[in-house]
């Protein structure tokens, strides 16, 4: 009897009954390849790798429970029934019954993915833990041509623009941008909503190329689901601030590419109707568009996603980080050269509380306008310059954006070479690397933040006793000032004692200049009783010091503390020179 022997009837074990190949699958599901593949990618099913292939290593392996799992799933019923119906339709063509065939078309069944967004994410933090992947395909997407006769549908990348442009407007709008970095490949962007950071890149504003390599009925299989998931995500999001979602955009905005723009200003004015009264909940979708469109005609209006800074309310709940976002470009006016990318710098000084404008139609003040604080332009010429703003190159916007601060535009001027344009993906001590001008940002964010930055050599204590002189020298100035004169008039005073005491050794007056009396000199010994100061004393000196005949001054000579005995009764005259040695 063979060693792996299974008598007839017997139920299988081990490997051979947790594992199917795919065609074993594709059989028992009774589908086609491509729909089996496009139902896998939506369930989230993929092949297993187990440790002893029963049918050879060449054949894709699934788990058994994951296809019985999809024996009961209603996607495979309506695409069978979809499969039903489109051989009615090739049967009716093919007779040439072209009414029946169009009828038929008209009622073709049709399928949601709905159902599957709450069977893989039960909960709406799973969904933003799955986004990074969801905005890059659909970014990717929405940068592609819009051309009949590419392999994309149109329709699809109308979508694609919409739902990301929907999603930059509640970050816009909720200041949850925290990184940005650009790159040769796109714009990488990271937030943080409820707690989760998603990532994501985005191509940049050139013309894309539909290449033949990519196998798009893969991505569209992808792009399908993503676009069902992002949906779902910016219903929650929208709702969770009060607006209501789909947006109704404004037609002349939109004719003129200014979605984000349109979409921006919807989300303020519902902000501010729903925040003053409940009439606009009380309209119907046509009177609802036309008080959009009375709101969207004022003059001067603060262009693209300033309304949602300054007229929604601000959330009370808002941490630290985010107060610090909300601000940084707080009463500063940006327009962009027309040679800039508007939608990233559009995308990123409004989710930093800027106001932004540009040059064309539907913008929201023109070039002229005096307010204008900065000018974004990347061409070293210009027509006409104004002394009331700077002009500075992109980058500068997107350093600031990483550094949190506003750093100087000196570096960034229109022809300079800018500074290196350093990730804020990266840390460098776990590098071991730290560039020049990351140091140098260091530096202005702790001026920024009126700190001084801490040397390896010194403590805390050191470092706080640094911080607290450095403070007292710049507040106190004019008072260093005064001392560097009192010390000055004090170096010059003693200066002029010591000659005064040079003469009166030499035996001449200091007052007249003439030569004293032997009787009246200053006894030679001098020497011996002046002497430098020292801690001990002798007996001797004690003695000396009591007696009631001699006096004791203690002089500065040559930078040392000397003193000095002087008998008052043999020598008066020396006593009352050194009377006026000034005593320390």
């Amino acid at each position: 009897m063979p060693k792996h022997y299974r008598p007839a009837g017997k139920k299988k074990e081990g490997n051979a009954a947790k594992y199917v190949t795919r065609s074993q699958a594709v059989k028992s599901l009774q589908v086609t390849l491509p729909l089996f593949r496009k139902i896998c990618i939506w369930k989230g099913i993929f092949p297993r790798d187990p440790k002893k292939k029963i049918k050879g290593n060449h054949q894709t392996y699934y788990h058994t429970k994951d296809i019985s799992f999809l024996h009961h799933d209603p996607l495979v019923d309506i695409h069978r029934d979809i499969r039903a119906h489109d051989k009615k339709i090739k049967k009716a063509l093919s007779k040439k019954n072209k009414p029946r065939a169009v009828r038929l078309e008209e009622h073709k069944p049709s399928y949601s993915l709905d159902r599957l967004i709450l069977e893989r994410y039960p909960r709406f933090i799973d969904a933003l833990g799955d986004l990074d992947d969801c905005l890059t395909m659909i970014h990717l997407f929405a940068s592609l041509p819009t051309l009949q006769n590419e392999k994309v549908d149109v329709k699809r990348i109308h979508n694609c623009r919409r739902l990301s442009h929907e999603w930059q407007a509640y970050i816009s709008r909720t200041n949850k941008l925290r990184k940005t970095f650009i790159s040769v490949k796109g714009i990488y962007y990271q937030v943080e909503v409820d707690g989760q950071k998603i990532t994501w890149i985005a191509p940049h504003s050139i013309q894309q190329v539909v290449t033949d390599d990519v196998d798009f009925n893969v991505m569209l299989t992808f792009l399908e689901y993503y676009e069902t998931l992002l949906a779902f995500v910016n219903f929650k999001l929208y709702h969770s601030i009060d607006v209501k979602y789909p947006p109704i955009l404004d037609p002349r905005l939109e004719a003129l590419a200014a979605d984000l723009y349109a979409l921006s200003r919807y989300i303020a004015n519902r902000s501010k109707e729903q925040g003053g009264n409940e009439l606009s909940s009380k309209l119907d979708e046509s009177q609802l568009t036309l008080a959009q469109l009375q709101h969207q005609l004022v003059p001067c209006e603060p262009g693209a996603l300033m309304h949602l800074v300054e007229e929604t309310e601000i959330e009370d709940d808002a941490d630290e980080e985010t107060k610090d976002c909300r601000s940084l470009f707080k009463n500063m006016r940006f327009f962009l050269g027309r040679e800039v990318p508007r939608e990233p710098l559009l995308f990123v000084i409004s989710a930093f509380g800027g106001m932004v404008s540009w040059e064309g139609d539907g913008a929201p003040f023109e070039e002229s306008d005096t307010s204008i604080t900065h000018q974004i332009v990347d061409r070293p010429t210009q027509n006409h310059f104004f002394l009331s703003r700077e002009y500075i190159q992109p980058q500068w916007v997107f350093d600031s954006v990483n550094a949190r601060i506003i750093l100087p535009t000196e570096d960034y001027l229109v022809g300079r070479v800018p500074p290196p344009h350093l990730s804020p993906f990266v840390d460098n001590d776990a590098e071991g690397y730290t560039p020049d001008y990351a140091q140098k940002i260091k530096q202005l964010q702790a001026a920024a933040r009126k700190q001084v930055l801490p040397v390896p050599s010194i403590g805390n204590e050191d470092q706080n006793d640094t911080q607290n002189l450095l403070l007292e020298g710049v507040a106190g100035r004019v008072e260093a000032n005064k001392a560097a004169e009192r010390k000055k008039e004090m170096s010059k005073q003693e200066k002029q004692h010591h000659e005064e005491m040079k003469m009166e050794l030499q035996g001449i007056s200091p007052a007249t200049g003439t030569i004293q009396n032997e009787g009246d000199k200053a006894p030679r010994s001098l020497s011996r009783i002046i002497r430098p100061r020292s801690g001990e004393e002798t007996s001797g000196n004690k003695s000396r010091r009591t007696s009631s005949a001699q006096t004791t001054s203690w002089a500065t000579v040559g930078g040392k503390s000397l003193q000095i005995h002087v008998d008052l009764a043999s020598q008066p005259d020396a006593a009352a020179a050194l009377s006026g040695v000034p005593l320390p």
